[in-house]
């Protein structure tokens, strides 16, 4: 005769101590072990948290620093002046040029007239063992002549040798001399002008023919040759 086992479900075994201990290791161990990877993972993230803010932290403390900080600039390197005392002398005698320019150019300007149009016929120098003093210019009958600059008539007339003349004292003390003219057309103490007509060209007096004698005499002094004189006051004969 077969016998059968009958199960009944839903009834529990009576557990004994030693399952229970089993039990209670293994719940320990999973909560350790979750515990574990719970603190690991808060750990790790504090971690990156902490290296991102030091690494912001630092980035701004540089920041900082570098724009309150002083800059430092590269100079040339010292060198001592060696030549102060020639900059010096050229300072003084550059400060000397310009006084003595504007003194210069402070100064009263001499206007310088041409004695009269013509030809030169005669230079100034020996001639038949005399000096001839001055320098004949020819030209027509009456030809204007002028006062080379400024001054005052000190003789008008009749003059030995010359027939008559005209000597003016300028402005600087210098005589001129216009002799053997025709005409005359000023008087003695008379004020005149560069440029004024003071006389008509002629042939009076020891003469040859038509022309002006004229001389220069700088500071009323001896004849010196006018050719040379008139040119540096820019007339040419």
């Amino acid at each position: 005769m077969q016998q059968t086992q009958h199960v009944v479900s839903g009834k529990h075994r009576k557990q004994t101590s030693q399952a229970k201990g089993r039990v209670a290791f293994v719940a320990l161990a999973t909560g350790a072990v979750s515990t574990a990877g719970a603190t690991g993972a808060a750990l790790a993230h504090t971690t990156s948290h902490n290296d991102t803010a030091d690494f912001k932290l630092t980035a701004d403390a540089s920041a900082k620093v570098g724009d309150s900080a002083p800059q430092i600039l590269a100079i040339q390197e010292f060198k001592p002046n060696t030549n102060l005392s020639d900059q010096l002398t050229k300072a003084i005698n550059y400060n000397e040029e310009r006084a003595l320019a504007d003194e210069e150019a402070r100064k009263p300007k001499i206007v310088v007239h041409t004695p009269a149009v013509g030809t030169l016929t005669s230079p100034y120098g020996m001639r038949w063992g005399t000096l001839h003093a001055g320098i004949d210019i020819a030209n027509a009958m009456h030809t204007p002549i002028y006062s080379i600059m400024d001054g005052v008539v000190i003789d008008a007339g009749p003059a030995s040798g010359y027939g008559q003349w005209v000597r003016v004292r300028h402005d600087d003390g210098t005589v001129t001399v216009y002799g053997h003219v025709e005409t005359i057309n000023v008087f003695t103490g008379q004020t005149v002008a560069a440029g004024d007509q003071i006389a008509g060209m002629g042939n009076r007096g020891f003469s040859t023919g038509v022309h002006l004698h004229f001389e220069v005499h700088p500071g009323g002094g001896a004849a010196v040759d006018p050719v040379p004189w008139l040119n540096e006051k820019g007339i040419s004969v």
